[in-house]
């Protein structure tokens, strides 16, 4: 018995083993092909967001095209200060060629009234402010993070993209968010395990305004949460209460009498006047529940 278990225990390790090997391979082949893909530009912008994806595409595009390689970060209210400091960081440590450019969704009133694809506004903008600096920069191609996992969700953002011919290599080769943070953490990336994340404006729901008052309010709250020591936080915004979408994990000890008297502290600080834990946990888009969609 002790010698059957332990040849099962044997195998298992093996197989195991093989698994993750082949796992690792297979990002590895990914990651040879998208080097490959990246070579056939001269030159190349890549909308640089400071999350796990395009932090890994900047990375690879500038170790691929050197200087011909620019990674662009958005500065405007709908994306979250947290990212602009980890876009700072990345840049930093791979030396990359790195700019913030002003965008300006807010002054759409398209995008302001939030419909359900507010999110092809905020790309066109986007797009459209990359596309002008490649233009007049002589610059190839603008890229994208996209990656093969966004295939199937409701991303109105992707016909903005295709709009303006924006590539998205990571998905072109293939790569998958898990092949990405494997990628990204032998790479030496800090952003490897970064939680996902989407603009400011994903946090308010459908039809209410966005403005850059309740923007504010949002960036402010989650950057209080993660002060506190809460690692994956959304801040749903309902006029003056605040609905905490937070790591399943996590949600016992934001019930802790002395944490949660600090969140109360730090939120109503920033205008909450009520605050909710919601007991179902972050899950991505829970502002799409109960909307029909389809994907984009």
């Amino acid at each position: 018995m002790t010698t059957t278990t332990s040849t099962t225990t044997s195998s298992t390790t093996k197989k195991r083993r093989s698994t993750s090997e082949h796992g690792s391979s297979g990002a590895a082949l990914k990651e040879q092909r998208l080097r490959e893909l990246l070579s056939g530009f001269s030159s190349a912008i890549v909308a640089f967001s400071g999350g796990v994806d395009s932090a890994y595409l900047s990375v690879v595009a500038t170790q691929v095209l050197a200087s011909g390689a620019l990674c662009v970060t958005a500065d405007s209210p709908s994306y979250p200060e947290h990212h602009r400091s980890l876009a700072r960081q990345v840049a930093q440590a791979f030396a990359l060629r790195h700019e913030f450019v002003p965008t300006a969704e807010l002054e759409r009133a398209e995008y302001r009234a939030n419909p359900v694809n507010r999110c092809y506004y905020c790309k066109q903008e986007l797009y459209s402010t990359l596309s002008a600096i490649a233009s007049a920069r002589a610059i190839d191609v603008v890229l994208d993070g996209n990656n093969a996992d966004d295939r199937g969700d409701y991303r109105p953002g992707r016909q903005a993209a295709r709009e303006h011919g924006v590539r998205s290599p990571l998905d072109e080769v293939g790569l998958t968010k898990a092949e990405i943070r494997e990628l990204s953490r032998a790479a030496g990336m800090a952003t490897w395990d970064e939680p996902a994340s989407a603009c400011l404006s994903s946090r308010i729901p459908y039809d209410h305004e966005i403005t850059d008052a309740k923007l504010r309010m949002v960036d402010q709250a989650e950057d209080a949460l993660r002060a506190l020591g809460f690692r994956v936080c959304r801040v749903r915004h309902h006029d003056t209460l605040a609905r905490l979408e937070l790591g399943r994990d996590e949600i016992v000890r934001a019930l802790d009498e002395d944490v949660r008297d600090e969140i109360l502290r730090a939120l109503r600080a920033v205008g909450y006047r009520q605050v909710a834990v919601d007991l179902q946990g972050y899950r991505m888009g829970s502002l799409n529940e109960g909307i029909r969609l389809r994907a984009v």
